[in-house]
């Protein structure tokens, strides 16, 4: 499994530090480094990660106030030269938290277990069926028979072989509870069964009679998935 990741720092040694202990990781991919949390809020809005590894003591918005602003929030370890944030990093769920200066082996032990937390996840996410909640009952759905899930203002409306099924949740709630691995978000309004995906044509994906689009904002990460699974060649 891949980890993807990017670095926030605003220190350029120990940026580019962490940008070569992260390449000596075959298991990690780096897909970008920033020298300032702002710069990369925009770049998460595009692009979901699995990990990031955060310095706290930064100009404009600092690492705490950044995490506080995470509506999805991956794995996070923190690198810091200063310990006194440690409780608050705990308090937000960090995964780490490596005081500088740290080592190889102190960097290699805090990824493997933030690999073996994702291991476990994506173990926790292989149910063949999920529970959710519509207007007056809650209904199973089996995972093999989503076709994809499309976002209606307040609700979503789950697209299956047989049948549509509207239920009062966030996409967010809802990637969390699918096997990480089998869907995607390809626009704001979409998320998709890869292996549903008939054909892909002109920035469109057609799902049986259906047509969705790709946005641009979805687009990198969509190809890049379908890459990192090789079933793009």
């Amino acid at each position: 499994m891949k980890i993807n990741c990017i670095a926030i720092e605003d220190e350029p040694l120990a940026l580019k530090k962490i940008e070569e202990f992260i390449g000596q990781i075959d298991y990690l991919n780096l897909l970008g480094s920033f020298d300032n949390a702002v710069d990369a809020i925009g770049f998460l809005k595009n692009n979901p990660v699995d990990l990031i590894f955060l310095d706290i003591r930064m100009k404009k918005l600092s690492g705490i106030q950044f995490l506080e602003s995470l509506q999805i929030k991956p794995k996070v370890i923190i690198t810091s030269a200063y310990d006194e944030f440690a409780l608050k990093g705990y308090e937000l769920d960090v995964a780490d938290y490596l005081l500088k200066p740290f080592s190889f082996e102190r960097f290699v032990k805090s990824v493997d277990k933030v690999y073996t937390q994702l291991n476990e996840l994506v173990g926790s996410s292989s149910n063949e069926y999920i529970f959710v909640k519509t207007e007056y009952r809650i209904e199973k759905i089996e995972i093999k028979e989503i076709l994809y899930i499309q976002g209606m203002k307040d609700y979503l409306q789950i697209h299956t072989t047989d049948r549509k099924i509207m239920t009062l949740q966030t996409f967010n709630n809802i990637l969390e509870v699918l096997p990480r691995n089998d869907f995607i978000r390809i626009h704001n309004s979409y998320i998709v069964s890869i292996s549903k995906v008939e054909t892909i044509e002109r920035n469109r994906i057609r799902i049986g009679k259906t047509l969705l689009p790709i946005s641009d904002s979805y687009k990198e990460c969509f190809y890049r998935t379908l890459r990192e699974k090789k079933i793009l060649i």
